[in-house]
């Protein structure tokens, strides 16, 4: 068992780390209560050695870690890294760079759709992890061994997945297939989450121009008060309620305490004061400034190729070993349906080479799909030709 509690043994552990290719890193936290994650343990391994830092240790200073993590010599190595990240650039504005995404790697290496963890353990090394102490508290002091024992396992595993996936792509020439994904992890304009933009994952809760300005403006209202309170935006307001009020654009604190699931009392607080002025502020706007409404396409002409280019994807990913959702989304398919010259990740780069490319051939008639001895096969013009002639 190693766990370290002082600022001393973290920056003597953090030094010999430094001194090695490659370093794992996972992180416990919570974050049911409030709005930005709470670090309670950091794993570190490098391949010697293994530990556990506490960071609700009284005194201790994470600087030598930071330190690490802004080592350019030394790659980080996460298993799904994003939520780990958002911490460290929370706690220190800085990004681990080179990085090292054995979730996305593994989407290169034929493992599928973001493969978790444990599937990872099972398949590359073999062995079957313990997760009973997933869900405990990792604020309570002391931890037990059971803990401790269960955030190293997180570390010590990941070493070996890493040598196999980084083995593996270098062998097919696709390591730099994950620059894409990394360059994204990487920039600090992913972690950042501005009010502004709050309203961008209820963008589809809505239809028109008012009920978008009205939502804009709450949600701003809302991401405000949960990140300055540091409580999940729930217990501001639930995203139903705030679609409730988006539609219903209550003008005064009676008619917001009249709507039927708001809670009651609320429309005379603070609270209710700001959620009707957020309410005047979005009726002033100008419809002209505001973001477009996309609109479902239902019966557009585009749906059948849509549908054409999903089967094409899913032949590639099969052909190639690489995860559907690493190639190609459902809106870069519907892009690619309505504009050949669409810019998305999928018309770009190697993901052109293995699959934009055919998307455009379909497009345009000079590649067909076929079914050989059960399996979807691609067809190109020269072979359709020579089977016409035939």
């Amino acid at each position: 068992m190693s766990l370290l509690t002082s600022t001393e043994d973290l920056a003597a552990a953090c030094a010999r780390l430094s001194r090695h290719p490659f370093v794992t890193v996972d992180t416990e936290f919570l974050r049911e209560t409030t709005f930005w994650p709470k670090v309670c343990v950091i794993q570190l391994a490098s391949p010697e050695e293994a530990f556990a830092v506490d960071t609700l240790s009284e005194g201790l200073d994470l600087t030598p870690f930071f330190e690490l993590m802004a080592n350019e010599s030394v790659v980080k190595v996460f298993h799904a890294a994003r939520q780990d990240l958002e911490i460290v650039w929370r706690l220190a504005r800085l990004i681990p760079a080179p990085l090292f995404d054995t979730q996305v790697a593994a989407m290169v290496c034929g493992f599928g759709d973001q493969v978790s963890y444990v599937e990872l353990v099972k398949a590359i090394s073999k062995e079957s992890l313990d997760k009973s102490s997933r869900f405990t508290d990792w604020s309570k002091r002391p931890l037990s061994t059971a803990q401790i024992d269960y955030a190293i396992a997180d570390v010590t595993h990941l070493r070996q997945i890493y040598t196999h996936l980084r083995a593996r792509l270098e062998r097919s020439n696709r390591l730099d297939w994950l620059a894409d994904e990394m360059r994204t992890l990487t920039t600090p304009e992913t972690y950042e989450q501005s009010p502004e933009n709050a309203w961008e994952r209820l963008r589809h809760r809505v239809r028109k121009p008012r009920d978008l300005a009205v939502l804009m403006e709450l949600a701003a209202w809302r991401e405000s008060e949960a990140q300055g309170r540091d409580v999940p935006r729930s217990r501001v307001l639930k995203d139903d309620m705030l679609i409730e009020i988006a539609l219903a654009a209550p003008r005064t604190q009676e008619a917001l305490g009249n709507l039927r699931a708001f809670p009651r009392g609320l429309e005379r607080s603070r609270s209710g004061a700001d959620i009707v002025a957020a309410v005047e502020r979005a009726l002033a706007r100008d419809p002209a400034t505001l973001p477009r409404i996309e609109r479902e396409k239902r019966g557009s002409s585009s749906g059948a190729t849509v549908e054409l280019l999903k089967v094409l994807l899913r032949q590639v990913a099969e052909e190639t070993g690489v995860a559907t959702k690493m190639i190609a989304t459902v809106e870069d398919l519907d892009a690619i349906a309505a504009d050949d010259g669409a810019d998305v990740p999928a018309l770009s780069g190697w993901r052109r080479a293995i699959f934009g490319e055919k998307a455009l051939q379909l497009k345009a008639g000079r590649l067909a799909l076929a079914v050989e001895k059960g399996k979807v096969v691609t067809l190109d013009w020269q072979e359709l030709d020579e089977s016409a002639g035939r």
